[in-house]
């Protein structure tokens, strides 16, 4: 598997296209492509309770591309296991290759067609990645952006870590080197689906309630 990995890291970058969505077929039937939206945001922005609240509100699946990493860092046998924790543990992005294929495998295992994709993609290397890989097998519907300011998200996430979150990252040192991560790498990547006109902003700094009666307008009007 690593040798496929690096033959894909390889490969020529693409651009986004609008090619229109097509079924896929599997033996005889047609299948509709799964219907995917990215959440992004800073660290401590609070897409893990939103997207909670959207799983039970509008029956989507939720996959935090972080939540994967981390289980199979965890996984007996892994041969993954060391190279994630190194990238977490140094605020760095794991390879693109890693990312997509486990989250292609949890969408296939889960069966369902509603996907929401946490934290995912969060740089270049990233979206080249995505497109290069499952760009034309999902249907990729907007971004949902969670705007918050770095103070609130620097205080939530030390909340969680001293709550016992049981996140290696959730410390001061590591969370600096998030945040800068994010200011130089995700935020171009939000800019740039924004500039596409495919970003839904919601404000995240109120409390969890109040910020999710936003997230159900957004999806109430784009016609889930």
């Amino acid at each position: 598997m690593t040798q496929q990995i690096l033959r894909h890291s390889k490969a020529r970058k693409q651009t986004i296209t609008t090619t229109p969505s097509r079924p896929y077929k599997i033996g005889i039937m047609s299948v509709e492509k799964p219907k995917v939206v990215f959440v992004l945001g800073g660290p401590g922005a609070g897409k893990g309770t939103q997207c909670s609240k959207i799983v039970d509100r509008f029956q989507f699946t939720h996959l935090s591309a972080g939540d994967l990493l981390r289980e199979e860092r965890s996984r007996e046998g892994s041969e993954f296991g060391n190279l994630i924790e190194d990238y977490i543990r140094n605020g760095k992005i794991v390879p693109v290759e890693v990312t997509c294929s486990l989250l292609e495998n949890a969408m296939k295992a889960s069966g369902k067609s509603r996907f929401l994709v946490d934290g995912f993609p969060r740089n270049q290397d990233n979206l080249d990645g995505w497109n290069r890989q499952m760009s034309e097998k999902v249907d990729m519907q907007f971004v949902l952006f969670f705007d918050c300011s770095e103070d609130v998200c620097v205080q939530r996430c030390l909340g969680r870590g001293q709550s016992g979150s049981g996140r290696t990252d959730d410390n001061m040192d590591s969370l600096k080197k998030r945040i800068q991560t994010y200011n130089n790498d995700s935020l171009p990547i939000i800019k740039f689906f924004e500039g596409a006109g495919q970003v839904k902003r919601i404000d995240a700094s109120p409390d969890a309630d109040q910020v999710f009666g936003e997230v159900e307008r957004v999806f109430l009007t784009s016609g889930f």
